[in-house]
């Protein structure tokens, strides 16, 4: 490994050794730079070198750059299971998509009162943070309803509708569909019995 001569002039030893202690170093710097700036720039990725760093320096001379690179892929992954499962920047509700039209249709569940000038409501499978700023057509949904994207106004703010609205309209439909079902096949039971009635001729 080639060290630059002034690093080696100020006394630093930077051998495998030491890749630990870097590693937890650029870990506190990215997690430092997270709590000034919040919104998940850098938290799993600082979540990733801390615990690789910290688990490499309990490791001690067993923890090779090999081995390192393992744990912070491992604590990444976890990190970003863990960051989505229990949303930790969830009430922000400024999710942007590539493409926005991509949401119409899609369902989710009300987080914060939905009315005409405010409410949010996060996406089942919304992206990584399926949290979007909501409104209704009319009247409010209340939190835990079930709803329905019906414009997806650009990823900015959704205009939703309950589902129990839209399962409504459809029970709606489908019991006139029945019921026009029901005079057709009545309609006919009197042709046939019309034409049963009438006298043959010769």
């Amino acid at each position: 490994m080639v060290v630059p001569m002034g690093v080696l002039q100020l006394g630093f030893d930077l051998g495998p050794e030491t890749l630990p202690l870097l590693l937890v170093v650029a870990g506190l710097g990215l997690s430092i730079a997270e709590a000034m700036a919040p919104g998940a720039h850098f938290a799993v990725l600082g979540v990733a070198l801390l615990a690789a760093g910290i688990v490499g320096l309990l490791l001690g001379p067993l923890a090779g750059p090999l081995v390192l690179a393992v744990l912070v892929l491992v604590f990444g992954g976890l990190a970003l299971a863990g960051y989505r499962r229990f949303d930790l920047y969830g009430d922000s509700a400024a999710a942007q998509t590539s493409d926005s039209g991509s949401l119409r249709g899609r369902t989710g569940r009300v987080t914060e009162c939905v009315t005409p000038q405010s409410g949010t409501v996060k996406l089942d499978r919304g992206g990584f943070n399926p949290n979007y700023a909501a409104r209704s057509m009319d009247g409010e949904i209340p939190v835990g309803t079930e709803v329905l994207v019906i414009d997806p106004g650009g990823g900015n703010v959704l205009t939703v509708t309950s589902l129990e609205d839209v399962e409504d309209d459809i029970d709606a439909e489908l019991a006139r569909g029945r019921v026009a079902d029901a005079e057709a096949e009545a309609d006919a039971a009197e042709r046939d019995t019309a034409s049963e009635d009438e006298p043959e001729r010769a």
